[in-house]
């Protein structure tokens, strides 16, 4: 995993996160078991305590589990890493809905950007393969 923390928040709450991120990811599968404290304390070039926490926090919200003397491990409740990486993903949604209101988008011409967008990604493909392929409007690009 790579590492880089900003000054802006505290660094446990930034490996909370990170670590997070990797159960979501499937980088960690549910039952994994996670590097020591101090192994991950080593890795990010941070003090042990600061691990400690940010473990304990991820254990508060379910994604982690401790055995006492086998260390920590990803849940294997699915449900709760789906309802994680949804609530992580709808953080992410808000904020974009957010900035685009800033630039003057209103919610309905932000949803046909993105969709515009998707359909941009999937005719670059297309091109870039040499294939083109049928659009979900039922037109080529042929007109």
């Amino acid at each position: 995993m790579t590492w880089s923390f900003t000054p802006d928040r505290p660094i446990y709450l930034q490996l909370q996160e990170k670590i997070k991120l990797s159960i979501v990811s499937g980088l960690h599968s549910p039952g994994d078991k996670l590097p020591a404290v101090r192994d991950l304390a080593e890795e990010a070039a941070v003090n042990p305590n600061t691990v400690q926490r940010a473990l304990q926090e991820l254990e508060r919200e379910g994604l982690v589990h401790a055995h006492r003397t086998s260390g920590r491990f990803v849940t294997e409740d699915k449900t709760v890493i789906e309802r994680t990486k949804n609530a992580l993903a709808m953080d992410l949604v808000q904020e974009f809905v957010r900035n685009m209101a800033s630039i003057g988008y209103d919610a309905k011409e932000t949803a046909a950007l993105v969709i515009n967008a998707e359909i941009g990604a999937e005719d670059s493909s297309a091109n870039a393969s040499g294939h083109v392929e049928e659009r979900r409007d039922g037109n080529n690009g042929d007109s």
